[in-house]
């Protein structure tokens, strides 16, 4: 089968499809269940800090698609949070030092992640946790416990603008999921990425650059979670210093809404983004209704799970009686996923 017949395959099946529907059902749902959720001004609150999860999302998304799963967001984020105070020291004429710092700091992150984990061989929690540890501690260090500084002006004024009565962070992070969804579904480089993901001896053997993907994954998330804690710095002026606390579990929780599979491959940012859509909305519900943040806490690692029982449900087999039984009298063994299939050798790696 060429590159492109299994991409087509992984993309069969309409797995992104659901998130949609609820997030739609949620959003109509909502003033009915909590009075004020979809008003104008409980919209412009949440839109921003969707905007800005959403940002990291793209970077677990690609990560989880290469069947990783990057616990580095806290660290990260964070760190990017304070070089961009603390790099400027409040003043304008230090914005751009300040980014290239930032986007400087979440390479290198990534690329150690990525080569530890592609290169040598250690599992990607020990890493990108370890590396979680490891920028935290620098953080600590940089800023002796507090952030001194705030934003400079110019940033924070670009991160709470509006353009037609939309908040700048959103339109940012819609602009991102439409450019890596673009990169993802049309350009040879994203039908590659994903069947790296999903097979990486089958990408082994048809010659392409499995580590390079991998690596490259993780770079490009380190960058996204640094990016994202500028942009909440720019948004608050006055950040907290563990700023990045706040987007671990909710990163992963919407990739897993969004339908990317967590064994690599299949994966959609567009999905992804409708995910942080529902989360953000749920939130909001929850807030005007008065439950704690503990108990959102609990909910979000509930939606998380759920997910998960859910998509093992639908595609393990026991919703198919059908295909079971021809896999009990034999018929069903030529039917194999893209995971367990044999590497093959085409012509070429560009034959999509």
């Amino acid at each position: 089968m060429s590159l492109r017949g299994r991409i087509a395959a992984m993309r069969r099946g309409g797995q992104f499809t659901g998130i949609w529907i609820v997030t739609a059902l949620l959003f109509a749902v909502s003033p009915l269940v909590a009075h004020g959720a979809l008003s104008r001004s409980s919209l412009q609150a949440m839109l921003p800090f969707a905007g800005v999860l959403a940002v990291a999302a793209i970077g677990q998304t690609l990560v989880i698609q290469q069947g990783g799963l990057d616990l580095s967001i806290p660290g990260t984020f964070s760190l990017g949070v304070v070089l961009m105070t603390i790099v400027p020291g409040g003043h304008n004429d230090g914005l751009i030092p300040g980014l290239l710092v930032v986007i400087a700091v979440g390479l290198a992150a990534g690329a150690v992640n990525g080569v530890a984990i592609s290169k040598i061989g250690i599992t990607p929690l020990v890493v990108t946790l370890g590396m979680n540890g490891i920028l935290i501690g620098v953080e600590q260090q940089v800023t002796h416990g507090s952030i001194n500084y705030a934003a400079p002006s110019n940033w924070s004024n670009f991160a709470a603008g509006k353009v037609g009565g939309i908040t700048v962070l959103a339109l940012i992070a819609l602009v991102a999921v439409v450019i890596v969804a673009l990169l993802m579904r049309r350009t040879v480089w994203g039908r590659e990425f994903e069947l790296v993901g999903a097979n990486p001896r089958a990408a082994r053997a048809a010659g392409l650059p499995v580590a390079r993907y991998q690596i490259g994954s993780y770079m490009a998330a380190g960058v996204c979670y640094a990016l994202a804690g500028a942009l909440l710095a720019g948004f608050l002026g006055h950040p907290q210093l563990d700023a990045g606390n706040d987007y671990l579990l909710p990163s992963i929780a919407v990739v897993v809404l969004g339908g990317t599979a967590l064994g690599g491959g299949r994966g959609s940012v567009v999905a992804t983004a409708a995910g942080v859509l529902f989360l953000s909305q749920l939130d909001q519900v929850l807030a005007v209704l008065g439950v704690s943040t503990a108990i959102q806490d609990v909910i979000q690692g509930a939606i998380v799970a759920l997910s998960m029982g859910l998509r093992n449900l639908r595609f393990g087999g026991w919703l198919r009686p059908a295909a079971r039984r021809r896999q009990r009298s034999g018929g069903g063994s030529s039917q194999r996923s893209i995971g367990a299939e044999e590497p093959m050798v085409p012509t070429s790696a560009s034959s999509a």
